[in-house]
C-alpha cells in the first residue's frame, strides 16, 4: 500500500501550473490583444516593452503544467488531444505568431504593422482558443472504454465560442490593468478608460456561463445547489474583486486593479476545479482512472521538487529586476 497519495499532489501541482499560466501569460496576451485599440505607436512601444522582459519565462509554466499533466495522467493526453487537437494547434500557432511578432517588431520599419497585425492576431487567437478548450472541458468529452470517440470538430459548439470570447475578454482585462500599472501618461489614462467596460463584459460573458453550465452538465447543477453554505463562497470572492477591480480604476489606483484582476481569476478557476472534480476528462474519467503508475508519479515528482523553485525563483526575480514604471525610449531590447 502506497504510503500518500500522490495522485492528489500531482492533481495539486498541475492546478498550480495552469493558474500560474493564466495569471501570467494571460497579461501579455490581453495586452497583445488590446494592441490595435492603443491610441499610438508610441503607446504601444510602451506595451509591448512592459511585457518583452517577462513573456517568454511565462510560458514556462504552461510547458511545466503540460509535461507534469503527461506525466502523472497519460491517458488525458490519449483522450484530450486528439479530442481538442485543433483547439491546441490554433492556441500554439497564436503562440507562435506572438512570438516571432516580438523579436521582429523592435526591428522593422516599413512592415512594422505586419508584425503589429501578427502580435494582436496570435494574442487573440492563442486566447480564444485557450477558452474553446476550456468549455469543452466544461462540455464534456465522448468516451468509449477509455477512447475520444468524436469527430475533431466536436469542440466547435455555441458553449464553447462563448467560452473563448469570454477568455479574450478576460485576458483583455488583465492586459488593461497591467498597462494601468506599468505606464502612465496617455498609455495609462486610456487603459484605465478601457478597463471598466471590459470588466462588465467580463462580467456578462462569465454570468451567462455561469447559468448555462448547468444545463450542459447535471452533476454540476447538483452540485452547486446541494452545496449552498460552501461552494458559493468562491463566486461570492469572485465579485468581490471585480468590485474591487472597479473601485480601484474609478479611484486612480495603479497596482491594485491589476491584484484584483488576478484574484477574479483565481477564484474563478477554483469554481470550475470545485464544479468538476474529481473528473479529469468529464463526465466519466477521474483523476485516479487516468493517473500512472504511484512508482512513475513519486520518480517525477522528485524532479519536480529541484525544478519548480527555480523557476518560482528565477520568475520572481526577473519581475523584480524589470519592476517600475516603463517609459518612452526605455526598452528591453
Amino acid at each position: 500500500m502506497e504510503p500518500f497519495d500522490l495522485t492528489l499532489i500531482w492533481a495539486g501541482i498541475i492546478a498550480f501550473g495552469v493558474i500560474m499560466y493564466v495569471l501570467m501569460d494571460g497579461f501579455d496576451l490581453g495586452v497583445g490583444i488590446l494592441f490595435p485599440l492603443a491610441p499610438d505607436e508610441e503607446s504601444r512601444d510602451l506595451m509591448m516593452n512592459s511585457v518583452a522582459p517577462v513573456w517568454d519565462g511565462n510560458e514556462t509554466w504552461l510547458v511545466l503544467g503540460g509535461a507534469g499533466l503527461l506525466a502523472a495522467f497519460p491517458m488525458v493526453y490519449s483522450i484530450m488531444l486528439p479530442a481538442l487537437y485543433l483547439g491546441v494547434f490554433l492556441m500554439l500557432s497564436g503562440l507562435i505568431f506572438r512570438g516571432i511578432a516580438f523579436e521582429f517588431r523592435f526591428k522593422a520599419n516599413r512592415s512594422r504593422y505586419l508584425w503589429n497585425i501578427a502580435f494582436a492576431g496570435g494574442s487573440t487567437l492563442a486566447a480564444f482558443a485557450q477558452g474553446m478548450v476550456v468549455g469543452k472541458y466544461i462540455e464534456g468529452i465522448n468516451t468509449a472504454n477509455g477512447v475520444y470517440v468524436g469527430g475533431p470538430l466536436d469542440f466547435v459548439t455555441p458553449f464553447t465560442l462563448l467560452t473563448g470570447l469570454g477568455l479574450v475578454a478576460g485576458y483583455a482585462l488583465l492586459g488593461s490593468t497591467w498597462t494601468i500599472m506599468k505606464t502612465e501618461g496617455t498609455t495609462q489614462a486610456w487603459a484605465r478608460r478601457m478597463a471598466r467596460p471590459l470588466l462588465m463584459i467580463v462580467l456578462a460573458v462569465f454570468g451567462v456561463i455561469s447559468l448555462w453550465t448547468p444545463f450542459v452538465d447535471e452533476a454540476v447543477y447538483e452540485r452547486w445547489f446541494s452545496n449552498l453554505h460552501l461552494i458559493w463562497v468562491l463566486p461570492a470572492l469572485a465579485l468581490f474583486f471585480a468590485w474591487r477591480i472597479w473601485h480601484g480604476v474609478t479611484h486612480k489606483r495603479e497596482g491594485s486593479p491589476f491584484v484584483a484582476t488576478m484574484g477574479l481569476f483565481v477564484f474563478t478557476y477554483l469554481g470550475l476545479l470545485v464544479s468538476k472534480w474529481p473528473y479529469v476528462v468529464p463526465p466519466e474519467i477521474t483523476l485516479y482512472d487516468a493517473a500512472s503508475a504511484w512508482e512513475s508519479q513519486l520518480f517525477l515528482l522528485l524532479g519536480l521538487l529541484f525544478v519548480i523553485p527555480i523557476v518560482l525563483t528565477y520568475t520572481a526575480w526577473t519581475y523584480w529586476v524589470f519592476r517600475g514604471k516603463v517609459r518612452a525610449g526605455d526598452g528591453y531590447h
